[in-house]
C-alpha cells in the first residue's frame, strides 16, 4: 500500500460508504417473503460461489461461512468454486480484479463500482438474474482481498453468528428459515487503516493453553493456534497483529508456518514497540541466535556491533518481504527496557538517529519498492518518547505510534505540525498490562466509555493509520477487544456520547434480546466499580471504611444478579455466559471480600472485637471461592476446552495471595489494649453531570458523558479538537456551573477528573474554579511526569485538584471552566 496516497483514499472511501438509514438497507429476515432472497429455506440452503482464482482468504471466508449456516441450520451448504453452477440461488462472493464474476456484474453495473484503491471496502448486495439461468444472488464484493473476507464475516454476525463463536463458545440459535430483505447494498470501509491486536503477557493463560490443546507437536503458539486467531481477527474485521514474545513463546517466523498462514488469512504482521525489523529479540537475539548463525551473538550494542545487528535485520526482510508487514523501526533494548548506548542523551539520540537511517538503507538494499512506501512505525514509547522529544530526525513517511500510560489514558498526540506528516499517526493502547505501578493481567474491566473518549480522541488529532490493542492473553478481554475493533472500523458509530449503550448492543448479539438488558446492566455496573479500583489494584487505594462497605455491598447485588440470570441463560449459550459475564464479575466480588472483609477483620480486632473472626472466614472462604470459579472455567466448562487458559494469579502477585487475616490471639490484645479509630467525615459528593447552568464555545461544546470515570454523569468538552482557552480570558471559556446551599465558612473543593494527559508536548489538562464570583484558580491535573502522583492516579481511576473556597450562608455558586482538550470532570466533593 502507498502510504503518499493513503489520506486521499480515506477521503474517497468514506464518500463510497455513506451511512444509510437502517431501515433502507438489505437485512435479515426469518419469515418467507417471494421477494426476499432465501438463504435457508425448506430444508434448502443457497450455493455459495466463488472463484478458485481469488486470494486463498476468499476460499477461507467462504469455507467459514457455509460452517456457520451450518451451525444455523444444520444443513451443510454446497460450495462451487468453478463457476459452473446452475442453482437458482447463489451467494456469489468475491474480489474486484480477482473474481471473473465480481467484474462481470461490475461491468454491467449490477453492483457499485470501487473507488480507484480502496482499501478493505466491501459491499453486500441483492442482484435479480444477475447471470443466466440465476433467479437472484446475494453479492459479496470486495475492493480487495481482506474487503472480501470482511464482507463475508459481517454477514455472518448478521445472521447471529458471534466473532467469539469459538473463541468464547457463544452458539448460535438455530433457525429454519433465513431470508435477505431486499434494500439498499450494506456498503462499508474502515476508519483505522490497520487495526489490530498485540498478544502480550501470555506466559500464564495463552502460552500453556495452546501448548496443551492446539500446537500440541510444538507444545507452544505455533500455526495451529495462530489460525484460530486469524480467523477471530477476521471476524472482527481486523487486519494486523503483534504477535506473542515474551520468553514462554518462541518467535512468530521460528515456525515457518506462522508467515505463511498469515498470508493465507490476509492478516498484517507486525512487531512490537521493542522489536524491530519484526525481530524477536527475547528468544532471536538472546536464546536461538547460535542456532541460526553457529555463534553466539556479540553485545546488544548498535554503536559497538552494528554489523552484526545489520546482518540479523537483513536475513528478517529477505524472510518477510514477500508477505504483507509493517516494520518497526529504531531500537530499545533486547526486551522491554531502553535502548543500550552511551549514557549522554544527546549521544544515545545521535545513535537513535543512525540506528534508523541505517534502517531504511537496508529496506532499500533488500525490498524493490520504494523505501517510502514500505510501512514503517516508530513507536516512542517509555524512554523513546523523551528521545523523540529532544529532535529525532524521523522520516516523514514513517507513522508514529503513540502510546498510553499502559493504564489507558493516551500519553501524547500529534501537534498541528506533526499531523502533516505523510506517515501519520496511529496509538497502541492497553486492554491489560504486566509493569509499574501495578499489573491488570487477570480480568478485563476498562469500559467502552473509556476506549472510546481516549481512541476517538486520538483519531480527532488524526492517529489514523494504525490501532493496535494489548489484550494480553485474549481472555478475558472479549468484549472490550470487540469494542476495541468495532471503533476502529467505524469511529463514528461509537462515540463517547452513546459509548455506554455498547453493552446493550453487545449484548443482544451475543445472548439474545430477552438477556440483553440484564447483561448489560451487570456489565455496566462491573465497569462502573472497577473504573475507581480494578480488582487487581484494590490493595493499593486508600478507600475509606464507608466506601469499603458500599463496594461491598454494591459487588454482592452485581454477583446475585449474575447468579441468577446464570439459572435462566439457555444451555446452548452457559458456556459463553459464563466466560463473559460470570467469572468476571464474579472474581472481581470474591476479590473485593476478599481485601475488604480481611481489612475489616484486622481492625475489629485491633479493638478487641469477637466479630473480627467472623469476618476473617468471610475473606477465606471470598480467597477458595476464587479457586473454585477458576477451576470451573478451566475444567469444566465447555468440556474443559479452556483447561490451562485462566490464571486467578498471573505473576503471583500479592494481591492474589491471601492476605492477613484476625486471629484469637489479636482479638485477645485487642481487648487488653483496645485501638478505636474514629469514622472519617464523609464529603458532600456532587456529580459532575447535575450542573444548573453551563456556557459552550463555538468550537466545543459542554457534553454529559455515561459510563467514564469514577461518576456515571462525568462533564467534558466535544468534539475534542479545539484550542485550549486562555486564562486571560475565561468569559470565552465553556464553564459548568453548581448551585448548593448548607454551607458556611471555609470548605476544601476536591475536583475529580479523568487522570487524562495533555493532547500533545506542552500542554496542559486544565480547568478553573471560582467560588461566588471570586477569582478564579487554575489548576492543571496532570502531573509532570510518571511520579507517585501519576501512579495513585491511575490506580484509584481519577486525578484531582484541591480548592479552599469561603461559602456563605444561602446560595452558593461554584463555576468550573473547561480549558483544555481531554478534560473530563467526574465529580466534586466538599469537605
Amino acid at each position: 500500500m502507498d502510504l503518499k496516497v493513503l489520506i486521499p483514499i480515506v477521503a474517497i472511501f468514506f464518500a463510497f460508504a455513506q451511512p444509510v438509514r437502517a431501515q433502507d438497507v438489505l437485512r435479515v429476515a426469518q419469515k418467507y417473503n417471494r421477494k426476499h432472497f432465501p438463504l435457508l429455506h425448506q430444508q434448502k440452503m443457497a450455493t455459495i460461489c466463488y472463484d478458485q482464482n481469488d486470494a486463498a482468504v476468499v476460499a477461507i471466508a467462504a469455507k467459514a461461512f457455509a460452517g456457520d449456516l451450518n451451525l444455523l441450520s444444520g444443513l451443510t451448504p454446497l460450495i462451487d468454486s468453478t463457476r459452473s453452477s446452475k442453482a437458482k440461488y447463489q451467494i456469489i462472493i468475491g474480489t474486484a480484479g480477482k473474481s471473473k464474476q465480481i467484474d462481470q456484474l461490475l461491468a454491467k453495473k449490477a453492483i457499485v463500482a470501487f473507488p480507484n484503491g480502496a482499501w478493505e471496502n466491501f459491499q453486500i448486495a441483492l442482484v435479480d438474474e444477475p447471470f443466466a439461468g440465476v433467479k437472484q444472488a446475494l453479492v459479496i464484493a470486495g475492493s480487495d482481498r481482506r474487503g472480501t473476507a470482511f464482507g463475508v464475516f459481517t454477514l455472518s454476525r448478521m445472521l447471529g453468528v458471534s466473532p467469539w463463536v469459538w473463541w468464547a463458545d457463544v452458539t448460535p440459535q438455530r433457525q429454519k428459515q433465513l431470508y435477505i430483505a431486499k434494500g439498499k447494498a450494506i456498503q462499508e470501509a474502515p476508519s483505522v487503516q490497520y487495526r489490530g491486536i498485540f498478544l502480550n503477557d501470555e506466559d500464564w493463560g495463552l502460552q500453556p493453553w495452546a501448548a496443551k490443546h492446539l500446537d500440541t507437536d510444538v507444545k507452544d503458539i505455533g500455526p495451529k493456534t495462530y489460525t484460530k486467531i486469524f480467523e477471530l481477527l477476521l471476524r472482527l474485521k481486523a487486519n494486523y497483529i503483534w504477535p506473542a514474545m515474551h520468553p514462554s513463546t518462541k518467535a512468530f517466523y521460528y515456525y515457518p508456518m506462522d508467515p505463511v498462514m498469515a498470508d493465507k488469512y490476509a492478516i498484517v504482521v507486525g512487531s512490537s514497540h521493542c522489536e524491530p525489523m519484526l525481530r524477536n529479540n527475547v528468544f532471536e537475539w538472546s536464546e536461538n541466535f547460535e542456532a541460526e548463525y553457529g555463534k553466539k551473538p556479540g553485545e546488544w550494542r548498535y554503536d559497538l556491533n552494528k554489523n552484526e545487528i545489520d546482518q540479523y535485520w537483513t536475513d528478517r526482510l529477505k524472510q518477510s518481504k514477500n508477505y504483507e508487514s509493517v516494520y518497526t523501526v529504531g531500537m530499545r533494548g533486547i526486551h522491554d527496557g531502553s535502548m543500550p548506548g552511551p549514557k549522554d542523551p544527546k549521544e544515545k539520540l545521535k545513535l537513535l538517529d543512525e540506528v534508523i537511517q541505517n534502517q531504511r538503507q537496508l529496506f532499500k538494499n533488500n525490498f524493490a519498492t520504494q523505501v517510502d512506501r514500505i510501512p514503517q512505525i516508530f513507536c516512542p514509547y517509555k524512554e523513546v518518547l523523551t528521545l523523540y522529544r529532544m529532535g529525532l530526525n524521523l522520516p516523514d513517511d514513517v507513522t508514529i505510534v503513540w502510546a498510553d500510560d499502559n493504564h489507558g489514558y493516551v500519553r501524547q498526540l500529534s501537534n498541528p505540525q506533526e499531523q502533516k506528516r505523510v506517515g501519520g499517526a496511529g496509538v497502541y493502547y492497553h486492554l491489560s498490562y504486566w509493569g509499574k505501578p501495578e499489573d491488570y493481567l487477570w480480568l478485563s474491566s476498562t469500559s467502552p466509555s473509556l476506549i472510546s473518549y481516549e481512541l476517538s480522541k486520538a483519531y480527532a488529532y488524526q492517529a489514523r493509520r494504525l490501532w493496535v490493542i494489548n489484550v494480553g492473553d485474549i481472555k478475558p478481554a472479549e468484549l472490550e477487544t470487540t469494542f476495541a475493533m468495532d471503533l476502529a472500523w467505524n469511529v463514528e458509530r461509537w462515540k463517547p456520547e452513546n459509548a455506554h449503550n455498547y453493552t446493550l448492543a453487545w449484548a443482544k448479539e451475543t445472548f439474545g434480546e430477552a438477556y440483553a438488558q440484564q447483561i448489560a446492566n451487570i456489565k455496566n455496573e462491573y465497569y462502573h466499580l472497577a473504573a475507581s479500583g480494578k480488582p487487581e489494584h484494590i490493595n493499593r487505594i486508600n478507600f475509606s471504611d464507608a466506601e469499603k462497605e458500599a463496594r461491598l455491598q454494591a459487588y454482592q447485588k452485581l454477583a446475585q444478579q449474575a447468579d441468577k440470570l446464570k439459572r435462566e441463560i439457555p444451555a446452548r449459550l452457559q458456556d459463553a455466559y459464563y466466560q463473559l459475564v460470570y467469572y468476571p464479575v464474579m472474581g472481581a466480588n470474591y476479590m473485593n471480600q476478599k481485601i475488604f472483609y480481611a481489612q475489616k477483620s484486622i481492625k475489629l480486632a485491633r479493638a478487641g472485637k469477637e466479630e473480627a473472626l467472623t469476618y476473617a472466614d468471610y475473606a477465606t472462604q471470598a480467597f477458595e471461592h476464587i479457586k473454585e470459579i477458576t477451576k470451573t472455567y478451566n475444567q469444566e466448562i465447555a468440556g474443559g476446552k479452556w483447561d490451562g487458559i485462566m490464571d486467578y494469579r498471573p505473576r503471583k502477585r500479592p494481591i492474589f495471595d491471601m492476605p492477613e487475616i484476625a486471629t484469637e490471639a489479636m482479638v485477645s490484645a485487642g481487648k487488653e489494649n483496645p485501638v478505636l479509630e474514629k469514622p472519617a467525615p464523609q464529603p458532600r459528593v456532587i456529580p459532575a453531570g447535575s450542573f444548573t447552568r453551563s456556557q459552550n464555545a463555538s468550537a466545543t461544546k459542554v457534553n454529559k458523558v455515561s459510563g467514564l470515570g469514577v461518576s456515571d454523569s462525568t462533564v467534558t468538552l466535544l468534539p475534542f479538537y479545539f484550542e485550549a482557552f486562555s486564562t486571560d480570558n475565561l468569559n470565552e471559556a465553556p464553564f459548568v456551573e453548581y448551585e448548593l446551599e448548607g454551607l458556611t465558612s471555609k470548605h476544601l473543593i476536591e475536583v475529580k477528573c479523568l487522570p487524562t494527559q495533555g493532547v500533545y508536548d506542552g500542554r496542559g489538562v486544565r480547568y478553573a474554579i471560582s467560588v461566588n464570583n471570586t477569582p478564579a484558580e487554575v489548576v492543571n491535573i496532570t502531573p509532570k511526569s510518571e511520579n507517585a502522583v501519576w501512579a495513585q492516579n491511575v490506580l484509584q481511576g481519577y486525578a484531582s485538584g484541591k480548592t479552599q473556597a469561603q461559602f456563605k450562608t444561602g446560595k452558593n455558586t461554584i463555576r468550573i471552566y473547561l480549558l483544555d482538550p481531554g478534560i473530563a470532570i467526574n465529580q466534586l466533593e466538599i469537605y
